[in-house]
């Protein structure tokens, strides 16, 4: 069984078993379990369920493994002839999900 969830302004396809990296979740500690409410589709053998927006009585389930920071992006600011040049770095939070159910 396959699903679209929506979640941290980003949508992913997930199957039961895989594990994706999400925005950061408020409130919420390793190994604890969280639950998406926001099913934008599910498929099932050939049977295809597209919410308008989300599904009705659907839900997926993962459980939490890591909190971590991500890989930093280098932001370059330049004005001309001003001698202006400033380097920002950013590392975003990031929680990384096992999916353990669709329903």
């Amino acid at each position: 069984m396959k699903a679209i969830i929506k979640t941290g302004g980003k949508q992913y396809i997930i199957s039961e078993g895989d594990t994706i990296y999400i925005e950061k979740i408020k409130d919420v500690k390793i190994n604890d379990e969280i639950s998406f409410d926001k099913v934008l589709l599910t498929y099932n053998n050939g049977d295809v369920n597209i919410g308008s927006p989300i599904v009705n009585n659907a839900q997926v389930k993962g459980t939490v493994l890591e909190i971590k920071k991500g890989k930093k992006v280098t932001i370059h600011k330049f004005k001309n002839k001003v001698r202006y040049r400033k380097a920002i770095g950013h590392r975003q939070i990031q929680t990384k999900v096992k999916i353990t159910a669709i329903a």
